[in-house]
């Protein structure tokens, strides 16, 4: 039971995740698009990020998605 709700929450959030950030390289949307950029100079280093709104979606669908197998589940049992 533990192993199959594991697997389902990781699969949500991995399959939101990703089909996030390709509608967000598809369609050119910043908020959806998860850019990396790295410089080291003498000088420094600067480090740039992108947007963690389809993690954060991800999260947020996966927890949804182990409720529902969850409660499917118990009422299955009895």
């Amino acid at each position: 039971m533990k192993l199959k709700s594991f697997i389902i929450a990781f699969s949500s959030l991995v399959l939101t995740t990703g089909l996030l950030l390709l509608i967000g390289h598809l369609f050119t949307i910043p908020w959806l698009m998860f850019q990396h950029e790295f410089t080291g100079n003498a000088n420094g280093f600067s480090m740039t990020t992108g947007s963690f709104v389809p993690l954060i979606i991800g999260l947020i669908v996966s927890f949804f998605a182990e409720r529902i197998y969850v409660n499917r589940y118990q009422k299955k049992l009895g």
